[in-house]
């Protein structure tokens, strides 16, 4: 119970006219609350930012408004094209017989996720160059870090896998067939998906729990992880000791296996005594050793990048480079210096000229 002093002066408030002020007592404590807006009000004081964040607002590669049809045109052209090529060498490889092996069993999810990774991110940028806007909800910023995490994190796990098929197929070409069968294939992917898929979900959960400001401005073209912790207004020592261990754990996995398996390939090569022999072996792994040498340069470059500098135009090149130029190229090294893909891609072409020319005869036929 208050006592006689502060009952008094609470009786002596009711009778002052503040105007548009009031006073604001211990937190969680509400004493009184008058109907007349001009006389003493006590409010419970705010722990925290709970501030319900509803937008953010994504500043692109660039704010020129002149530079703007070019970056619109330059990045839907890319993307075109590695979409329609990738989605290409998927139909030859499912439609040719002679590419049902692990290899390329892997190479079609790889190039799948590819096409998922980048239609996480550049879609959305097309989106609003076109329609002048920079905005991105809450939910649809969480959602599109979700994904490009599962699918970035994805790639990393299936070339591991890839190289561990290319150990086998090198180092035991007699039991290749025998090691590498169709439930190992399916069961590595399986676990892959699934193990990224819990990694992806916690870094979301992670940034989903800090607090932003208002109209908070993200200098990148998507919601990039790193950039949401560091402009987070609220402490961030946990999510980055959670989320720099988890990183460390499931980056240095994969490229752990990555190594180890090139380090049996090489030296089952060195032991090869022609030298026809060792350029056939070697020839076999060297379009997957040329992705991951690129996959692994881009990546370090976009972290080297975001560490060294604070700006966000480099920033935003580099990821650019990680997320377009790297899946480019990747669609090159595989299909265009892969006799196996080309092959099947003429193949391809060729059986669809046939029905089509076939299917056109049929309906010309009275």
């Amino acid at each position: 119970m208050p006592g006689p002093a502060l009952t008094l002066a609470v009786r002596q408030a009711e009778t002052w006219d503040l105007g548009p002020f009031a006073a604001v007592l211990t937190p969680g404590q509400n004493f009184l609350q008058q109907q007349n807006t001009n006389k003493l009000r006590f409010y419970p004081m705010e722990t925290g930012n709970n501030t319900h964040i509803s937008k953010f607002l994504l500043l692109g590669l660039s704010e020129e408004p002149e530079l703007q049809p070019f970056i619109f045109g330059l990045f839907l052209s890319m993307y075109l094209i590695t979409v329609f090529w990738k989605l290409l060498t998927i139909l030859a490889v499912s439609s040719d017989s002679h590419l049902h092996s692990p290899m390329y069993f892997f190479l079609s999810h790889l190039t799948f996720i590819d096409i998922c990774f980048t239609s996480t991110t550049i879609p959305k940028m097309l989106w609003n160059i076109q329609t002048q806007s920079k905005v991105i909800t809450f939910d649809g910023c969480i959602t599109q870090m979700y994904f490009h995490i599962l699918f970035a994190s994805l790639d990393d796990a299936l070339l591991s896998v890839m190289a561990y098929d290319r150990f086998v197929a090198i180092c035991h070409p007699l039991h290749y067939m025998s090691i590498m069968n169709p439930g190992l294939c399916g069961l590595l992917v399986l676990i892959s998906w699934i193990m990224m898929a819990m990694y992806s979900l916690l870094h979301t959960l992670m940034v989903s729990r800090l607090s932003f400001c208002p109209d908070l401005k993200i200098p990148a073209f998507f919601c990039e992880p790193n950039q949401m912790v560091q402009l987070a207004s609220s402490d961030t020592f946990l999510n980055n000791l959670v989320m720099y261990f988890a990183a460390l754990l499931m980056s240095t996995g994969p490229f752990s296996g990555i190594l180890y398996s090139y380090s049996k390939i090489f030296a089952c090569i060195h032991r090869i005594s022609s030298v026809q022999g060792k350029y056939k072996a070697f020839f076999t792994c060297v379009s997957h050793l040329s992705i991951v040498i690129l996959f692994y340069c881009t990546r370090l470059s976009v972290y080297l990048s975001s560490a060294a500098t604070h700006s966000s135009h480099s920033c935003a090149t580099s990821s650019v480079m990680y997320i377009v130029i790297t899946l480019m190229l990747n669609l090159f090294i595989y299909s265009l210096r892969n006799k196996d893909i080309k092959n099947a891609l003429k193949r391809f072409y060729l059986m669809q000229g046939i029905k089509w020319t076939i299917i056109l005869g049929v309906m010309k036929c009275p």
